[in-house]
């Protein structure tokens, strides 16, 4: 082994795992999702390789600065990547803006971009291992360089050196930094062009290994399957065709039918910001070519409408992929994709019953599910080592390869050795995180207390208000009586706000003020602490999830896609506090109401207000007298120095009428919360749902996942599964 051989040499493999950062490629679940995809296809020997922005600096780097977030640079290229392989020689030219010629040859119409600025796409390739089946796929990440000499000597020479350096910036500003702010038009633009820049490159640089291989590309679609995940990629739809159309010859209808039997499409989120729409002036200036496939398809498309639904103009309008001065990605992927899914059970019925019910009825052989996965091989086998051995010392070590035998584990739930070495596990992992927060902090937490984990993006839908809510209740209940009777309790918070995100940057700084004053508190005997995580990734997730006692999953019901935090916080033998929102709802399926804890509304009912009304938040302020205090303390001075800081989160809630209905579902939660305190307290217990939740969460394992999408939406042949 790598690590007991440094070991000879006093290295520690650790201290250089450590060292190593992060690499700066992704947001949240949907970049790790992708991460476990890639883990599984290798796995499971399935040729499927990863496609993207080689960005120099990732996301951001969070810094909490007097409670607030501050953004940095994620310099995490800073000493290189030895795990990634340039490959110059596979370059490909990415064009954007110029003009269209158009050219009659034999009597058929040509393209002809001229004018054009070439970018050019270097690829960088980064192995994706199996699990010792010795495949290695490939992430390719895509890097933007000038073509022509990135050097204007002549403006140089003129004492113009801002203008002899500005080409060079323009272009690599194209893979510069991840999720670049779009509240401006150059940010909108900069956005629109990461998007073609990765997408031409990728489709460009798979058209041309299949041509080196098969020649004509007229079974394309029979061999090659291309996945948009989420709308950022949408572009694959007219960028593939125009690949078809201007530079293989193929017709309109030929061209169409391949694109659409090789496209498929997986739907993300129902959140208005995701679901991207781009003005057609910005789009047609920076993609001519582009823009005119997207308005064929339009044209072609809005016709068939007409057929079907004459007169229909609402109907038609809400389908087209161009209508009101926009362009709708979601649109363009769903009309281009021969599949579309979602990726829990209730977001898809969600998507075919409400968001997406018009393209359902009119395509509802498109539409499926494929409720998401986490590699266990990543989130418990190397995260947890501790529980790790501990599940293979009883059942062996199928699981890692077929993580359903960890359904084994259900015949030792009653066995009241294994409950012990379970809880000595979490004992050793809560033990590595005590220590972590006590250097990095300076905070001493109970290793005995419940450690309560929220750790995800920060976002209204999210509701991180809600939890922060409880624990000033429970904290205002600990100041009347301090010998109050209640378990331990440390509270763990992690996640980034977007920069320009300002409701949730104020929801950071609530929780570190809330913090400072309760961890600063020996009136309530320290029964309760606070600590929020900076710079929250996954090396972080890899000590905060195996330490977790509680999981918590508290989305708005119907906001939530699917969610994988909750997977691997179960698989780790937490127990989920939640909403049935997302992926949940299987998880409550899977290990009974029993052994997780359910409050709130309903997807179902959430969505009853939302398009009926009859919810006011004022009247839950004004009955709930433990709202009101709360409320009230985010304006009246109870945070000394700030008595005016956290306005904008009180008036998120009363004037604009809660919209993710935290006050509604306050004090089911609060009631939920005290169960948790209760059960705890019998370890036996406690230790058997943990136990519970291990045993059936191999069924969550991204290589569930990816066979399904193999079989059912990639068509391949069972010999490669």
């Amino acid at each position: 082994m790598a690590k007991e051989a440094l070991s000879e040499l006093d290295i520690d493999l650790d201290m250089i795992e450590h060292i190593e950062h992060d690499a700066g490629l992704g947001n949240g679940g949907l970049g790790r999702l992708a991460a476990c995809f890639l883990e599984s296809m290798a796995s499971l020997g399935i040729a499927g390789h990863g496609c993207g922005i080689r960005y120099k600096y990732g996301l951001f780097e969070q810094k909490i600065i007097n409670g607030f977030q501050v953004e940095l640079p994620d310099n995490w290229l800073k000493n290189g990547n030895v795990w990634e392989i340039r490959k110059s020689d596979k370059s490909v030219v990415v064009k954007f803006g110029g003009n269209i010629r158009i050219q009659t040859t034999n009597g058929k119409d040509e393209f002809i971009h001229e004018n054009y600025e070439p970018i050019l796409g270097v690829p960088y390739d980064m192995p994706v291992i199996g699990y010792k089946n010795e495949i290695v796929n490939t992430l390719r990440l895509w890097s933007a360089e000038s073509e022509k000499s990135d050097f204007d000597l002549s403006s140089f020479n003129k004492g113009d050196y801002q203008k002899a350096v500005e080409y060079k910036n323009s272009v690599e500003a194209i893979s510069q930094i991840l999720y670049p702010d779009d509240s401006s038009y150059e940010g909108k633009i900069l956005r629109l062009k990461q998007q073609y820049f990765f997408v031409s490159s990728g489709l460009q640089s798979i058209v041309r290994r299949y041509k080196k291989k098969n020649g004509s590309l007229e079974n394309f679609a029979e061999k090659i399957a291309v996945h948009i995940n989420d709308t950022h990629p949408a572009l694959c739809v007219p960028e593939l065709m125009r690949i078809l159309i201007d530079e293989e010859h193929f017709g309109w209808d030929e061209a169409w039918d391949i694109t659409t039997n090789t496209l498929s499409y997986t739907n993300h989120t129902i959140l208005p910001e995701a679901l991207e729409k781009w003005p057609i002036d910005l789009f047609k200036s920076l993609l001519p070519r582009i823009y005119m496939i997207v308005e064929e398809i339009n044209e072609r498309f809005t016709k068939s409408l007409w057929d079907k639904y004459p007169g229909n103009w609402d109907l038609i309008s809400d389908l087209a992929v161009i209508s009101n001065g926009n362009i709708k990605m979601v649109n363009l992927a769903i009309v281009g994709s021969k599949y579309v899914n979602g990726v829990a059970k209730i977001h898809t019925e969600i998507l075919k019953n409400k968001v997406m019910n018009n393209f359902y009825n009119l395509y509802p052989h498109k539409f499926n599910n494929k409720t998401n996965g986490v590699t266990h091989r990543r989130f418990l086998l190397k995260a947890n080592p501790k529980l790790s051995n501990t599940i293979s010392d009883a059942i062996g070590t199928k699981w890692i390869e077929k993580p359903t035998e960890l359904m084994k584990l259900l015949k030792f739930k009653d066995d009241q050795s294994f409950r012990e070495k379970i809880a000595i596990a979490k004992r050793y992992n809560k033990s590595i995180l005590t220590k972590y927060i006590k250097d990095e902090y300076n905070l001493v937490i109970d290793e005995t207390s419940i450690f309560d984990v929220h750790i995800k993006r920060i976002h209204a839908y999210k509701r991180q208000l809600m939890n922060v809510f409880h624990i000033m209740d429970l904290y205002n209940r600990l100041k009347e009586n301090p010998n109050l009777d209640i378990t331990p309790r440390t509270f763990i918070f992690a996640g980034k706000a977007a920069p320009g995100y300002v409701l949730a940057k104020d929801i950071i700084k609530l929780i570190n003020t809330l913090a400072f004053k309760v961890n600063n508190d020996k009136l309530i005997k320290d029964k309760i602490k606070i600590i929020f995580i900076e710079n929250y990734n996954v090396t972080l997730a890899e000590m905060l999830i195996p330490a977790a006692d509680i999981s918590e999953q508290i989305s708005t019901a119907s906001k939530e896609a699917s969610g994988t935090g909750n997977m691997k916080f179960m698989m780790n033998g937490a127990l989920t506090l939640g909403t049935l929102d997302g992926a949940n709802v299987e998880i409550k399926d899977e290990v009974g109401y029993e052994n997780m804890f359910i409050f709130g509304l309903k997807a179902d009912e959430v969505i009853h207000y939302y398009d009926n009304g009859g919810y006011n938040a004022w009247h839950v302020y004004n009955h709930d007298y433990r709202i009101k205090k709360i409320l009230n303390q985010l304006v009246d001075g109870f945070f000394e120095h700030e008595p005016e800081e956290f306005r904008l989160i009180y008036d998120s809630l009363l004037g604009h009428n809660d919209e993710f209905f935290v006050l509604k579902d306050f004090s089911s939660y609060v009631d939920t919360q005290s169960l948790v305190d209760e059960k705890y307290r019998d370890k036996q217990r406690w230790n058997k749902m943990c136990i519970n939740n291990i045993a059936h969460s191999g069924i969550f394992s991204s290589d569930r996942t990816i066979s399904e999408y193999a079989k059912q939406i990639w068509e391949i042949n069972d010999k490669w599964l």
